[in-house]
């Protein structure tokens, strides 16, 4: 497995190794011991799945209190999976990091307390999450995802994005509460 730092402190992308034969293939996505040693040792509270069609934006979401962290895999599909820094007082708040997730390229990304996670499906697209906190709606927070402030450069057609009123209704960051 293959852990790397990003360019915000405690985001990680996680390339697992994989054992390829004539039947296909086989990874580990979760190893608790390897985790631990990269620094993602948080205890795994919630499995969640979510299907998008092409175009849809999703986030940017967090949650304060009652953070989670975010282990995202995309396992059908392609998406451009982004990582917002929230944490107040950060010397990088405010920034974010991005990269593809597919079910061709394996990755992972973890998304540590304290960052907002957002994604652009390229495809139809499955993911799946793995939470260290469970899902508190009355605690969720939602910063706009198209935040002029932020610039995400997203990697579609932003007229043809397809986002929720929830998520249409999200706040600047100037305006957002500020996580942990």
């Amino acid at each position: 497995m293959k852990i790397t730092e990003t360019s915000l402190p405690g985001v990680l992308l996680i390339e697992p190794k994989l054992f390829h034969d004539e039947r296909g293939f086989f990874f580990e996505t979760y190893h608790r011991e390897r985790f631990r040693e990269a620094g993602i040792s948080g205890e795994f509270m919630q499995d969640n799945q979510s299907r998008s069609r092409r175009n849809v934006v999703r986030g940017l979401h967090y949650q304060e209190p009652n953070a989670q962290g975010k282990l995202v895999r995309c396992v059908r599909g392609a998406v451009w999976d982004v990582a917002v820094d929230v944490r107040e007082g950060s010397p990088t708040f405010g920034r974010w990091f991005g990269t593809e997730l597919s079910d061709e390229n394996h990755r992972m990304l973890w998304i540590p307390c304290g960052f907002a996670h957002g994604f652009c499906a390229l495809t139809d697209a499955d993911l799946t999450y793995k939470c260290t906190g469970f899902w508190a709606p009355s605690c969720e927070r939602t910063i706009l995802w198209n935040d002029p402030e932020l610039a995400i450069a997203w990697p579609i057609d932003l007229s043809q994005a397809i986002v929720s009123a929830k998520d249409q209704a999200g706040v600047p960051l100037s305006n957002a509460v500020r996580a942990m």
